[in-house]
């Protein structure tokens, strides 16, 4: 599996377009995907950025919720009615909603962070500023986990 690893820094250019990492536009590819779905983090001031599977795997679980139960609609709306495709154009680069980027506070630089299985995008003084509190609390133990044993 391909995962989104590592930090870069892009620049939004004047027209509101801005370049994906090519490490991330590769491993979009090689799991056959010419953009991704992205959304507003409800916990932080990023946009989060997921594979139209991953987005899909999510949906699949909802449907364990019951259907028009309050809490089935609430996670439906809030997610898929604010899921935006995005395309990249023939350079690699996208054009975030204007929504999005306020959200995150973006105006001319952006901070792509690997989570793994997705990705986000933070304006990147917020971002440095979070990342500094988690590498505190790690070093304080507070992230502790255990890896499940490989077959």
């Amino acid at each position: 599996m391909k995962l989104f690893l590592y930090t870069y820094l892009n620049k939004v250019d004047r027209k509101g377009r801005l370049s994906v990492p090519a490490e991330f536009r590769s491993a979009l590819a090689e799991l056959g995907c010419d953009g991704f779905a992205a959304f507003r983090s409800f916990r932080s001031p990023a946009i989060e950025c997921w594979t139209p599977a991953r987005l899909e795997q999510l949906s699949n679980a909802l449907d364990d919720l019951n259907l028009f139960s309050e809490t089935q609609e609430t996670f439906v709306t809030t997610l898929f009615a604010h899921t935006k495709p995005l395309s990249f154009d023939s350079e690699g680069r996208i054009v975030l909603p204007a929504e999005f980027m306020e959200h995150a506070g973006i105006t001319t630089d952006a901070m792509f962070v690997g989570q793994g299985k997705w990705f986000q995008i933070w304006e990147p003084k917020t971002f440095q500023n979070t990342d500094r509190a988690s590498v505190e609390r790690a070093g304080k133990g507070e992230l502790a986990i255990k890896l499940k044993a490989t077959p």
